[in-house]
């Protein structure tokens, strides 16, 4: 039941930002809403709920998911860049998307050879 629950409630933010840019034209909200870390958040209580019985470990697996969070969120930035410059300029949507992924896991790579480099574990 529990994992239902989170599927209907992830899936729901998902829809709204769908809905708030579609079909009431709120562009500039529906970035808003999906620009907040809500993917992280709903995951900092389902771990925090569902490693109630070792807290320590707990406490250890939200800190350690916040800091991977952080590190991989930085590579990740440029697509939000990219992706409309390149539509701007013609690019099909479809060949611009799988571009942006692309070079998204190519910086995804970069920073986790970066991080191992200066000794951060992620």
């Amino acid at each position: 039941m529990l994992t239902l629950i989170k599927l209907a409630f992830s899936a729901g933010i998902i829809y709204l930002v769908n809905e708030v840019v579609i079909r009431h034209s709120r562009p500039a909200l529906g970035s808003l809403i999906a620009s907040l870390p809500l993917v992280s958040l709903i995951t900092f209580v389902w771990i925090f709920y569902g490693m109630k019985e070792n807290p320590e470990a707990r406490t250890e697996k939200l800190a350690a998911h916040s800091a991977g969070v952080f590190w991989f969120v930085l590579p990740s930035l440029p697509m939000f860049l990219i992706f409309p410059w390149l539509l701007r300029r013609g690019m099909p949507f479809w060949p611009n998307l799988l571009l942006c992924c692309f070079i998204t896991m190519l910086l995804y790579a970069l920073m986790a050879v970066i991080l191992k480099r200066f000794g951060v574990e992620i």
